[in-house]
């Protein structure tokens, strides 16, 4: 998601935004730019293990806590008031075959490539969201100078809310596509209502998109995050 952006920016310190795997966390630790990591999926780290710790990260939360002398709830709806909030949720389809799965992510990748892309606006209910960048992510180590290219398809908006799909198994069967959706509020009033009616527009907008369910056959996701 989007808020770790938002704090880097507001701190004045650099962020690394990676592909999926903990070697790119690796190599920057090795070369001391890196002191703290996460995944999308909420494993945390920092620089004294090349790997995710949970007791490290409930150890960072309590120290937090301590220190603020406020609970967890205290400390992100601080958060939420000085930043926006981001709501974020990750939609699964396991098992799709390949084909219909291949012909999305062909399709999608040919629009947002497009050069009128760029620029237009996507409407659902009262939220609408204006593209500011769009591409297939790729990402240059900047330790070793390697490339990693096809590491998904990439769809940011004005206010810093995206949408990403990503492709993994391509086998004849199998295939899964996940599609994250990250939803920008600044709101007080909206920031604490539930994350799946707030995330919904921008959803049926990536849906609608990427013309998912007429080409997979999915109603529905198999796991929503």
């Amino acid at each position: 998601g989007g808020a770790l952006d938002r704090v880097a920016e507001g701190l004045g310190v650099p962020m690394f935004e990676v592909p999926t795997g903990w070697k790119f966390f690796g190599n920057l630790m090795d070369a001391g730019k890196l002191s703290i990591c996460g995944e999308e999926s909420f494993g945390t780290g920092s620089d004294h293990i090349r790997e995710k710790d949970g007791f490290w990260a409930v150890m960072s939360w309590l120290s937090i806590m301590a220190a603020r002398k406020a609970s967890v709830e205290e400390i992100v709806h601080n958060h939420w008031a000085k930043y926006g909030r981001n709501f974020f949720t990750r939609y699964d389809y396991e098992n799709v075959d390949a084909a219909p799965a291949n012909q999305m992510m062909a399709n999608v990748e040919e629009l947002i490539t497009k050069g009128d892309f760029v620029g237009k606006e996507f409407s659902h209910g009262d939220k609408s969201y204006k593209v500011a960048k769009a591409d297939n992510f790729m990402y240059t180590d900047p330790i070793d100078g390697s490339v990693s290219t096809k590491q998904g398809l990439r769809i940011v908006f004005a206010d810093g809310s995206r949408v990403i799909f990503r492709l993994s198994g391509t086998g004849s069967v199998g295939a899964t596509i996940r599609m994250y959706v990250d939803s920008y509020e600044t709101d007080s009033a909206k920031q604490r209502q539930d994350a799946q009616v707030m995330l919904k527009p921008l959803v049926e907008i990536a849906l609608k998109l990427s013309q998912l369910r007429e080409l997979t056959g999915r109603d529905q996701p198999t796991v929503i995050t």
